[in-house]
């Protein structure tokens, strides 16, 4: 079926989604809601089988982000305090994120871990209570709903120890390593059912941060003899259960694109001040969609800024697999951002 765009309906005022309870302790507020032909949650439903949406997906329109503060992996991240594992947190106010606090170690080395871990009880948290009191009267049934998991395998191992320490153990103890994180991968997998049953998920963004600004931490081949027989379990598991999952994974690690996607990972979520996230679209986008953070610079004239969105929409968004984060940070510019996002997307994928 064919859905022509007509501006004049779809761009009328229909009201908003309610706000819902935002991840990374960020305040949320009521997101726009266009008269669309379609459902959001119809439109990803759309991608996720293989097709062109109507139109480029934007999260905080489109999307239920949650990422429910029971978890305390999530509440540590947020605020500071102690996550899954007893590692302590502290808040930063200045970047409004917490890191590990300095000083803290909660494993002696890798090869004790089966000693010295306590792994969290799943089933020690009422889910359904948080879900029915936090969330089922703000989240939508009309807009899919991204589930955030944070502290992937290498973060976590990283956590634990430290990063030089990991970078050891990936080359020197993968013996012990790779009984670690078969015991992680069957914490998450069980972890993302509970996203999948109670919270009705349909999209797992699942963190693991794997470069700095100039590089990886490690190669391809470390990744792909160790970390990369464990990500293709977790993502096989979230498959079964019909979930997408998206890996959230900050640094230049272009060069591990190519494991990402034998992963068997549909999204990446990168960044784009390191990444050349245009290149890596036109030799991926076949196989890998992207989601990233877009907020063009405040300083921007309206002319600018209108052109600097519709480049992102042309050149990102002709495979129909990007997904976009928008925030505009100019406050009362005379351009709506997400408006001609929509816009310039659904007039693009009809022709």
């Amino acid at each position: 079926m064919k859905y022509p765009f007509r501006p004049e309906e779809e761009l009328k005022d229909v009201g908003f989604f309610p706000a819902v309870p935002g991840p990374y302790g960020m305040p949320t507020r009521p997101a726009r809601k266009f008269n669309t032909p379609i459902t959001p949650l119809e439109n990803f439903q759309r991608i996720k089988e293989g097709k062109k949406p109507l139109w480029m997906m934007n999260v905080p329109t489109d999307f239920n982000v949650i990422q429910p503060e029971v978890m305390p992996d999530a509440y540590a991240r947020n605020h500071g305090g102690v996550d899954w594992f007893g590692i302590q947190w502290q808040y930063e106010p200045m970047t409004a994120a917490a890191m590990v606090k300095p000083g803290t170690r909660r494993l002696s080395d890798i090869t004790n871990w089966e000693e010295e871990l306590v792994w969290p009880d799943l089933n020690a948290i009422d889910w359904k209570a948080d879900y029915e009191k936090n969330y089922a009267p703000v989240v939508s049934p009309e807009r899919p709903t991204m589930f955030v998991i944070v502290n992937g395998f290498f973060e976590r191992l990283a956590d634990l120890t430290s990063f030089m320490d990991t970078f050891c153990y990936l080359l020197e103890e993968q013996e012990a390593v790779e009984a670690f994180y078969t015991r992680l991968t069957d914490f998450h997998i069980d972890l993302i059912r509970i996203a999948k049953e109670y919270y009705h998920a349909d999209i797992i963004t699942f963190h693991d941060d794997m470069g700095t600004q100039i590089n990886s931490f490690m190669s391809p081949e470390t990744f792909r003899e160790v970390m990369l027989p464990h990500y293709q379990r977790l993502n096989k598991a979230a498959h079964e259960m019909g979930l997408v999952m998206n890996f959230h994974s900050c640094g230049s690690v272009s060069n591990q694109i190519p494991n990402f996607i034998d992963a068997g990972f549909d999204y990446w979520e990168g960044q784009d001040a390191c990444n050349d996230k245009a290149a890596i679209m036109e030799a991926y986008g076949d196989k890998l969609g992207q989601v990233s953070i877009f907020m063009p610079s405040p300083e921007l004239s309206d002319e600018e800024f209108t052109q600097v969105i519709t480049n992102q929409v042309q050149t990102l968004g002709k495979t129909g697999k990007y997904i976009t984060w928008f925030g505009d940070m100019k406050p009362g510019r005379s351009v709506n951002g997400a408006e001609l996002i929509y816009s310039l997307s659904r007039q693009m994928y009809q022709e």
